[in-house]
């Protein structure tokens, strides 16, 4: 039986054609017809190719007996059951690296715009406050603010290549500490946030890092801390965090990530000392173009000889940052 390509959830129209007219992919239907069709078309899936929003979760993969690689267009994979796949002997991509610098890129302009508050002082123009204000309040200085990194992966890396540009010491927290290193390693999520005044998120999603970032994480942060989020939502106590924010046990955040997306806290929506962005880190012409062609690249070489180039690495326990 010829095994056949998969396409789950939504993908990048250019990406989804490609599937449809060069690799004769069936797609999932999201309608009442999806267990007919996999009674039907089930058992003949080799690949899939999705998203990290959306993924092959245990329940889907027991539907595709044949299955043989998860194909990811992005570089998060928690939706993903990796322990399942692992165990079946099932392949899982990502797209690493091509995202890096337009992820790093979206991590410095959230903490600009949440300090600085730009956004917010783009509305007070906007609404027609200058004339009758005349002087916006005073935002906080970024230049030579304490950051710390949650998982000093490729991202969590390059976000602090970009942050020492502006004078700013670093410390990381990650599943254990990187050789070599220059910034200061701390032993926990926790002694990390209670040291810095900027806290970056880079870490992987998935069970092992869910509400890594607790209360107890965001009080040690306290109310001058600021919460940058370029991660995933499950790595943040999001109930937590609204809850000290309109309470001030913290003074701000950029989110570009949340809990159930595209859902963002009502409570958030007003505040101007939280910047909100939907979870557009890697939104570039260019990068979703690199993205979508290791997606592809990807493929190919599963159809060629059952690899893959880009391979997610082992899971990792709860309780450490995975670096993304």
């Amino acid at each position: 039986m010829t095994r056949r390509i998969l396409q789950v959830g939504p993908l990048k129209p250019s990406l989804a054609a490609t599937l449809t007219d060069h690799y004769d992919a069936l797609v999932l239907p999201d309608d009442d017809s999806r267990a007919a069709f996999l009674a039907e078309h089930g058992p003949s899936i080799g690949a899939v190719v999705t998203t990290g929003r959306t993924g092959v979760p245990a329940e889907l993969m027991a539907q595709l007996p044949a299955l043989g690689a998860v194909v990811n267009f992005g570089v998060g994979y928690d939706t993903t059951d990796v322990e399942t796949a692992a165990a079946r002997g099932v392949l899982v991509s990502n797209t690493p690296d091509v995202l890096t610098d337009c992820v790093a890129d979206t991590a410095i302009g959230l903490a600009i715009d949440t300090l600085r508050q730009l956004s917010a002082a783009d509305r007070f123009v906007r609404r027609g406050d200058w004339p009758e204000v005349v002087t916006y309040p005073l935002a906080r200085k970024v230049s030579g603010k304490r950051v710390g990194i949650l998982g000093l992966g490729r991202i969590g890396q390059a976000i602090a290549t970009r942050f020492e540009a502006f004078g700013c010491p670093i410390s990381y927290h990650s599943r254990r500490e990187v050789a070599g290193s220059p910034y200061t390693y701390a032993a926990s999520p926790a002694q990390l946030a209670a040291d810095v005044d900027i806290l970056v998120l880079a870490t992987s999603g998935g069970s092992g890092t869910q509400h890594l970032v607790d209360r107890k994480v965001l009080e040690a942060l306290g109310h001058e801390g600021y919460l940058i989020n370029i991660a995933r939502g499950s790595v943040v106590d999001q109930d937590a965090l609204v809850e000290l924010l309109l309470e001030g046990g913290i003074a701000g955040a950029g989110l570009d990530v949340y809990t159930e997306e595209p859902a963002v806290p009502a409570e958030l929506i007003d505040l101007d000392n939280v910047v909100l962005l939907p979870h557009l880190a890697s939104g570039t012409v260019e990068t979703r173009a690199a993205m979508e062609q290791l997606t592809l690249d990807n493929l190919d070489r599963w159809l060629a000889d059952g690899t893959v180039l880009t391979p997610v690495p082992e899971v990792t326990p709860r309780g450490a940052a995975r670096s993304r």
